[in-house]
C-alpha cells in the first residue's frame, strides 16, 4: 500500500483480459494508472502490481528513453520484489520459484513456465483446461479465441503447433492453456 500512496497510483481492479495480467501507463497530466486483472490470486496479484509499480519507478529514475522490459527495469523489480520474497508473504513452495525467476526477471511471470504453473496451483477458480506440455504430439486443441490447432514437437522451450484453418505454425509456452479436443491417431 505504501508503494500505491508514495507514487500516487491510481490502481483499478478490472476484467480479466487473456493476453495481460496488468499494465502501467502514465497519462498525459502525468498521472499514474495501474490496471489489475480481478480473478488473479492474491500471490500472482502481489507480483504483477509490483512488476507495473517498478515500470513506474525505472522510468522515473532512467528516464522514459529506457527499454520497457531491459536492464534498469529488471534491477528495479527485484529490488522492489525483494523484501516480499519470504514466507510471511508467500507459500514456502513458491520461494524456489520466485528465486529462480527473480535471478534475470522475464518481461511476464507466463514465459516462465515453471513459475506460471506453481502460481496456478493458488488459482481461486482453476479453468477447466490442460496445458500445451500435458498433451501428447498430434493431440488437437482449441485456445480462448475459438482457433484449433495440432500440437507438434517441441523445439528448445516452446511447441510448435499448426492452425488447422489456416495451416500457419506458431510456438506456444509449455504453460499456454489450452482445451484438449482430440488426440490424432495418424500421429503428427
Amino acid at each position: 500500500m505504501s508503494l500505491i500512496q508514495t507514487h500516487e497510483v491510481h490502481l483499478k481492479i478490472v476484467n480479466t483480459r487473456v493476453t495481460r495480467h496488468g499494465d502501467y501507463r502514465r497519462n498525459i497530466q502525468g498521472k499514474h494508472a495501474i490496471t489489475i486483472n480481478a480473478s488473479l490470486n492474491p500471490y500472482r496479484f502481489l507480483m504483477t502490481l509490483i512488476h507495473e509499480i517498478a515500470h513506474l519507478v525505472a522510468f522515473e529514475d532512467f528516464g522514459y528513453a529506457i527499454k520497457p522490459h531491459g536492464i534498469e527495469w529488471k534491477q528495479t523489480f527485484r529490488n522492489l520484489m525483494l523484501p516480499f520474497i519470504r514466507p510471511e508473504v508467500f507459500p514456502s513452495d513458491l520461494l524456489p520459484y520466485l528465486a529462480r525467476h527473480f535471478k534475470n526477471p522475464k518481461a511476464s511471470t507466463d514465459t516462465d513456465a515453471a513459475l506460471s504453473v506453481a502460481f496456478s496451483n493458488y488459482d481461486l477458480n482453476p479453468p477447466q483446461e490442460n496445458y500445451i506440455f500435458e498433451l501428447s504430439e498430434g493431440t488437437l486443441f482449441k485456445i480462448y479465441n475459438g482457433k484449433i490447432f495440432k500440437k507438434g514437437p517441441k523445439r528448445v522451450k516452446r511447441y510448435e503447433c499448426t492452425e488447422l484453418s489456416s495451416g500457419k505454425t506458431y510456438l506456444f509456452q509449455p504453460n499456454a492453456k489450452v482445451s484438449f479436443l482430440i488426440a490424432d491417431n495418424a500421429g503428427s
